[in-house]
């Protein structure tokens, strides 16, 4: 069987950059008040990374462009979806790592926390965490104790979406597919304007899955209407910047921009969506770009490890944190931007190579196989 080859070269540089936004929201912790109350530490945590969780929207976005693109170039060339090789290729990405985080923060964590001699404290209910459901454990009774468990919701969250989307992708025709994108969109601002809750608008699945389907509808529009591919492959470069500065806008002053009403709150992930699609249009299909993430090579070579990052960055934070407290080198300012941080991210980076190396890559071969399109 001839296999597609499909490869948007730009994504693996931008999948880097919304880690290091998750980082960079997570990192920065200290327990010291001469630190918390410095006004250069509220600027840099608050001010700059405040919003740094946006990243979590752009991997929605980004999944949801990704896996229907390559949904919608299996039935153009097969005439139909392999719901059951598609399932099987998920689980070969996602599952093997999930698991092993679920393992680590339910098993190896509270032994070694008991170890140091402190009290395991788990709250989180582990039947949620194997079957993709954390998402809701994590809305009704907050953050784990396990911090590596905090970041898994949403992973569930994409896992819930990667379960129902394929199964709607094959059932209705390509042109018809504005159909199910209106109704999943609908259904989720109804969903927010009945609760308007940060934690359920953050968290819970019937607000995120605009997210993807946004995402989703970027991906159907470029395989089904040269008009629209021809319009972003046309951008200017005024029009090209005024999108990078609409989104930096966003993730500086999201709270002031977005979350001042409740009419705007309502809106506000679907209006975040549609920028974030359109950066991810303009990098892969854009001929004026300012800049392309491919030429980042360092970058891009990350991006491949971004599954890793983003589930072990905790790992690394926590046992940075816990070293400096040992060698009391976290008691000023300076130690903690320099010294900390950069060293949790280093060893984020290092742990996530390992793993990349020599545990996710033989099911990524085994993946390999068993896809109709090299991605």
């Amino acid at each position: 069987m001839k296999k597609e080859n499909i490869y948007f070269e730009n994504l693996d540089g931008l999948r880097f950059i919304c880690f290091l936004f998750v980082f960079f929201y997570h990192a920065f912790g200290t327990e010291l008040a001469t630190l918390y109350n410095s006004p250069i530490y509220h600027f840099i945590k608050k001010d700059i990374f405040g919003n740094g969780n946006i990243g979590v929207n752009f991997f929605f976005v980004l999944s949801g462009f990704l896996i229907t693109y390559l949904l919608i170039e299996e039935k153009k060339i097969n005439g139909k979806v392999s719901l059951k090789l598609f399932w099987v290729r998920r689980a070969l990405r996602i599952w093997p790592l999930y698991y092993f985080c679920v393992f680590f923060g339910f098993v190896i964590f509270p032994f070694f926390k008991a170890q140091f001699g402190q009290v395991p404290n788990e709250t989180a209910n582990y039947i949620y965490y194997l079957t993709f459901l954390n998402n809701f454990d994590f809305i009704n009774k907050g953050l784990p104790d396990a911090s590596i468990l905090g970041v898994l919701w949403s992973i569930a969250i994409e896992e819930q979406f990667y379960l129902v989307w394929p199964i709607i992708v094959s059932v209705f025709p390509l042109k018809k597919l504005w159909i199910p994108f209106m109704i999943i969109i609908l259904t989720s601002l109804i969903f927010r304007a009945i609760n308007d809750s940060p934690l359920l608008n953050e968290y819970h699945t019937l607000s995120c899955i605009g997210d993807m389907t946004i995402g989703s509808i970027g991906a159907w529009l470029i395989s089904i209407s040269e008009k629209f591919k021809n319009r972003i492959q046309t951008l200017t470069k005024v029009q090209i910047l005024s999108i990078y500065i609409l989104f930096l806008f966003i993730f500086l002053f999201r709270d002031e921009l977005l979350y001042i009403n409740y009419g705007i709150r309502i809106f506000e992930r679907m209006l975040v969506a549609i920028v974030i699609i359109l950066i991810i249009l303009e990098q892969n299909l854009s001929d004026n770009s300012l800049f392309k993430m491919s030429h980042f090579k360092r970058i891009s070579k990350l991006g491949l490890i971004t599954y890793g990052l983003y589930c072990f960055h905790f790992i690394g934070i926590l046992v940075i944190d816990t070293l400096v407290k040992i060698f009391n080198i976290n008691t000023n300012l300076w130690q903690l931007l320099f010294i900390v941080t950069p060293a949790a991210l280093v060893l984020t980076i290092i742990i996530s190579i390992i793993s990349y190396k020599y545990y996710e890559t033989p099911f990524l071969k085994l993946k390999k196989k068993l896809s109709f399109i090299k991605s």
